[in-house]
């Protein structure tokens, strides 16, 4: 444990979105506990955007800037006093180690953090009943931060804020209806619930009462489009015209959003809107260690289902009237 208070941290995470979302309670841990500290998080360029969002991050670099220049004399330049490895990367190790920031941690699951690392925590994501949130803090004990907040705490200190909603966002919100998301596909990172189910969830949508907005990357947009309903006069398809930006500020000023395990789903979970997500219960993408977290977010699973069966069935399981029994007011 340090002597002194850290006065800046690199928290490193150069995942998905939804792995971003969830780490952000480590930083708004770290601002918590130590008031004064400069918080620098290194992602992904595409992750950026959602960083920009978190009022604990002071500044944001990423992976692919260290990957086009020298990496080393990059980290040297920050002077901070530790990295974090929240998610494991040999080059970002061997990197922090050349560049000597002082306080480098990391697990002891991987073997060039015994190597790299000169703090080591031993745990289990695999193994543990912990969701991945709580998970992530548990890097930061070498700081004397070993409390394990529990999901309510987590979702509390994640400081994420929605940028303006510009004319492109305003574009899809119909004033004076329910404005839901659907966001179908996954890019392969989560186990989907499938089209078919997603326009059965749409034709259950009242047309007076709902606007239903489709979102998705363009390559996804070119998916889904032959399989949704997308012709109903209360279908809005934003699949592929919006950026991150625009996309964050969509799902801040709707009511809801039903999506699997995405960024997305996370996204709506810390905006504060109902963040309907759709899992599986084998581990370990159960929701116990994935589902969203807010005031307003759900993880809805089928009920009857084998735990230790086919994920696919078990998610096609969970029936469009589930969703929609969820999405009625008074939920």
């Amino acid at each position: 444990m340090r002597n002194s208070p850290p006065e800046h941290i690199v928290l490193s995470r150069t995942d998905s979105i939804g792995d971003v979302m969830l780490t952000l309670p480590m930083a708004g841990l770290l601002r918590e506990r130590f008031p004064g500290v400069r918080i620098t998080f290194l992602g992904r360029g595409y992750t950026a955007p959602v960083l920009r969002c978190c009022t604990h991050v002071d500044q944001v670099i990423t992976l692919e800037e260290l990957q086009q220049g020298d990496a080393v004399d990059q980290l040297r330049a920050l002077e901070a006093d530790a990295l974090v490895h929240v998610f494991p990367q040999r080059e970002v190790a061997r990197w922090a180690k050349r560049a000597g920031i002082p306080w480098r941690i990391g697990t002891t699951n991987r073997w060039w953090h015994w190597t790299s690392c000169n703090h080591r925590v031993a745990f289990s994501r695999r193994k543990s009943e912990l969701h991945e949130a709580q998970l992530n803090i548990k890097l930061l004990a070498p700081f004397g931060i070993t409390e394990v907040p529990d999901l309510v705490r987590c979702a509390s200190l994640s400081g994420f804020h929605a940028p303006a909603a510009d004319a492109a966002v305003q574009q899809f919100l119909r004033p004076g209806r329910r404005q839901v998301i659907l966001h179908p596909l996954s890019k392969g990172s989560a186990v989907e619930w499938g089209l078919g189910h997603f326009s059965e969830l749409i034709e259950l949508l009242h047309p007076d009462r709902y606007q239903v907005i489709v979102t998705g990357t363009a390559a996804e947009a070119e998916r889904y489009r032959a399989g949704l309903p997308l012709h109903l006069p209360h279908v809005s398809d934003a699949g592929g015209h919006l950026s991150l930006e625009q996309l964050i500020a969509l799902i801040a000023r709707s009511e809801a959003l039903v999506a699997a395990s995405t960024g997305p789903l996370h996204i709506a979970a810390a905006c504060g809107i109902q963040a309907i997500g759709l899992y599986a219960q084998k581990r370990p993408i159960h929701p116990g260690r994935w589902a969203p977290i807010g005031a307003k977010a759900h993880a809805l699973v089928a009920q009857g289902v084998d735990p230790e069966g086919d994920p696919v069935a078990q998610i096609k399981a969970i029936s469009p009237r589930q969703v929609l029994a969820l999405l009625e007011p008074g939920h």
